[in-house]
């Protein structure tokens, strides 16, 4: 029993290990090994969980010398989901070893019964699930602002689309196309569809230039190709999706950062105008505020941008191309004239973000 007992002792620290950067050296081999301690970890639990001294001593010597981790005897018991868990957070552990961790976690035990709800097994598998989807999907450029599995998500709607999306436009479809992606979007977490969406819109784009060109605004073109038809198709439902209703479309550039809004209103103009007057929209309902010396919301409560988030987006704007630079400016310009193109602070919302956003493209250059 002492044996055992120092044995668990070392449950702590493979955790600690796990998380850190010291993975980077560990091989398939090392992995296995890693697994099988945690294999071992759950039979001792499934050992000792009737006996309660026995699981008494077992919790003391988990706690001793690690009372951070706040780790009891239950943990014996999910050890092994516990540490994939981990590995799978731990962006140094090497491709190899990440495959032999996923391919573990996908084929448990036969005699293992079905996780439960909500259970951490079924968190783990579906964690490694989403990472697999990840790998097969071979994205060639990670999306920024996006996580991996929202990518991989994103790709696999994009796919989708894509086998379908010739068919269904040679057959007059696109009404039904648009009532389908509308009930299978309703499925997910408002902000999870406006990710995936917005991830297959930017994956189209890429994957559209690669191979040789697309018309800018997601529209089907007449007389083309069959394959650009369909993945002309793909975008311009994906913007029907999202245009087709004011308060998601608000919803959609309120909650999604602007460096990502930025980069689909490069690719797609027909995005990048309602973008430009929704911003202007939030622009015009802030006020100034003489006390504080700064532009505030007119209502806290209320979706709409503060003036530290528009001055951002309108810099994102700016940056992302020469033609939404111009676009932009010339929109701020104009806007600052009707305003009575004043040059004093405070007296146009405009006016003064204009000069923040210039200021900000000088120093950036």
């Amino acid at each position: 029993m002492k044996a055992v007992l120092e044995q668990v002792e070392q449950l702590p620290a493979l955790l600690s290990v796990s998380r850190s950067a010291l993975v980077r050296d560990w091989d398939s081999l090392t992995l296995s090994r890693a697994l099988e301690w945690a294999r071992y970890f759950q039979h001792l639990h499934d050992r000792f969980r009737t006996r309660p001294r026995l699981r008494e001593a077992l919790g003391r010597r988990l706690r001793r010398g690690h009372p951070s981790l706040l780790l009891g005897f239950p943990h014996l018991g999910r050890c092994l989901h516990l540490l994939g868990l981990t590995l799978l957070e731990n962006r140094v552990l090497p491709p190899a070893a990440c495959c032999r961790l996923i391919h573990s976690l996908l084929r448990p035990p036969s005699a293992e019964a079905s996780p439960a709800p909500h259970s951490l097994a079924l968190l783990a598998r579906r964690k490694a699930a989403t990472r697999l989807l990840a790998q097969s999907c071979g994205l060639p450029q990670p999306l920024k602002g996006l996580e991996p599995q929202v990518q991989a998500e994103a790709q696999l709607l994009l796919n989708r689309l894509q086998e379908e999306g010739q068919e269904a436009v040679l057959a007059g479809e696109a009404v039904e196309r648009l009532r389908w992606l509308s009930g299978l979007l309703e499925q997910l977490p408002q902000t999870r569809a406006f990710e995936v969406v917005a991830g297959s819109l930017l994956r189209q784009s890429s994957g559209a230039e690669q191979a040789g060109g697309r018309g800018p605004d997601g529209n089907c073109p007449d007389g083309n190709q069959a394959s650009r038809v369909g993945d002309e198709c793909v975008a311009g439902l994906l913007l029907s999706w999202l245009l087709g209703n004011l308060e998601r479309f608000s919803a959609f550039c309120f909650y999604l950062p602007g460096c990502l809004l930025a980069s689909l209103a490069g690719q797609y103009s027909r995005f990048s105008k309602p973008y430009l007057e929704l911003l202007t929209g939030w622009g015009s309902h802030l006020l100034y505020d003489p006390l504080k010396g700064r532009w505030v919301k007119s209502c806290r409560d209320k979706t709409e941008l503060s003036w530290e988030e528009l001055r951002e987006r309108f810099s994102y704007l700016c940056q992302s191309s020469a033609r939404l630079r111009g676009q932009t400016q010339a929109a701020l310009k104009l806007l600052k004239a009707q305003d009575g193109d004043f040059k004093v602070c405070g007296l146009s919302v405009w006016a003064d973000l204009l000069v923040e956003v210039e200021e900000y493209l000088r120093k950036a250059e």
